[in-house]
């Protein structure tokens, strides 16, 4: 897929960024005192991929005038090497603006994760695109690969808007786009029109389309196969007539992946991915891998991906890069993976676990 060869900028995401935090020892929530706290959004989590890899990448968002919250925010940005834009907005006493807070339990052995995502109020909501100046980002500047999520599209009327029109500059100066659909009922939810005909918008612009059966099916109206039920292995033939039907609908598209994920307990999972490029399909059978916390292992796929196409790698070594990556996600207490190098990441994917001296 071609790149913009000039561009500052090697991929740029929309998002609004909060806070996770997690029990220590793998606890759940309502009994614990003691938390590990880390920035997180989905979109973030992607371009944690590249950023650690030595790409540049920057981050499009809100922050909140004054919060210590929002300084921790950008603190955590700076430290995992990406660079940000957006406005301060004032909070506006203490009822008006805020960063999100995302609680989460890990779960363990049998005890399934839940996450608790506490959203109103947030400072993402107000997305706007008069506050970015898009023309300097996307023409002057230039970027590889614009990344957009469900999650941002879905959160608000104005985020909504906002995605739509990074999309259609990005498209008028080049930008190639990736959108992981990240399907939400409780976004949705008596906005079923209005989100359809939005997302329909941004997937028929992109080049790379990402999400899960059910993504797919509820997002784009695309049938494919029913969600849980029958094992990873004897499904993938309905997978692949699924994305046939996609590629139909959304002939733009130069990628199409979906992962594939069979759960055995919380710490032990089936990993697998399908990419389809260029009229064939690339498939990484499930196999197993260790979890300590399964958030953000999607995201580590998608980040993973859109690095090798980045560094213009051939279809399967990408696919093959994203299932390491996210492998590598849900290695980490944090929701996002931080290769310190290719090397690393490889070596997953050839399931070498020996100790590098």
């Amino acid at each position: 897929m071609e790149l913009r060869q000039d561009a500052q900028w090697s991929m740029v995401v929309a998002t609004s960024i909060g806070i996770r935090i997690t029990p220590e020892n793998f606890q759940p929530v309502h009994t614990s005192d003691r938390y590990f706290m880390h920035a997180t959004s989905a979109e973030s989590n992607v371009a944690s991929v590249a950023s650690h890899l030595g790409e540049p990448t920057k981050v499009l968002t809100n922050f909140v005038e004054g919060s210590p919250i929002s300084a921790f925010i950008k603190a955590d940005l700076r430290a995992r090497g990406m660079s940000y834009e957006g406005p301060d907005l004032p909070q506006g006493g203490a009822w008006g603006y805020r960063h999100q807070f995302n609680i989460a339990d890990s779960g363990y052995g049998l005890r399934g994760p839940r996450v608790w995502n506490d959203r109103a109020g947030e400072v993402g909501l107000a997305l706007n695109v008069d506050d970015f100046d898009l023309e300097k980002l996307f023409n002057t500047e230039g970027v590889k690969i614009l990344h957009l999520s469900g999650l941002i599209a879905a959160l608000s009327p104005e985020t909504s808007k906002f995605c739509l029109e990074v999309a259609r500059k990005a498209k008028q100066h080049g930008t190639a786009i990736a959108f992981d659909l990240n399907f939400r009922a409780s976004f949705w939810k008596g906005r079923e029109e209005e989100l359809r005909a939005a997302f329909h918008e941004i997937a028929s612009a992109a080049d790379i389309l990402i999400g899960n059966e059910e993504d797919f099916q509820l997002a784009l109206g695309i049938e494919g196969p029913e969600a849980g039920g029958a094992a990873l292995g004897s499904k993938l033939d309905a997978f692949k007539e699924m994305i046939g039907r996609i590629t139909q609908a959304y002939p733009n598209a130069k990628f199409i992946a979906t992962t594939l994920r069979e759960v055995e307990t919380v710490n032990r999972h089936l990993w697998g991915a399908v990419v389809w490029s260029g009229g064939e399909f690339h498939v990484a059978e499930p196999r197993e891998i260790g979890v300590i916390d399964r958030v953000g292992g999607g995201d580590g796929f998608v980040g993973g991906l859109l690095y090798g196409l980045i560094k213009d790698w051939d279809a399967e070594k990408c696919m093959q890069f994203g299932w390491a990556t996210g492998a590598l996600a849900a290695t980490s207490l944090t929701d996002y993976g931080a290769p310190a190098d290719e090397d690393q990441v490889w070596s997953i994917w050839k399931g070498n676990a020996r100790v590098k001296r």
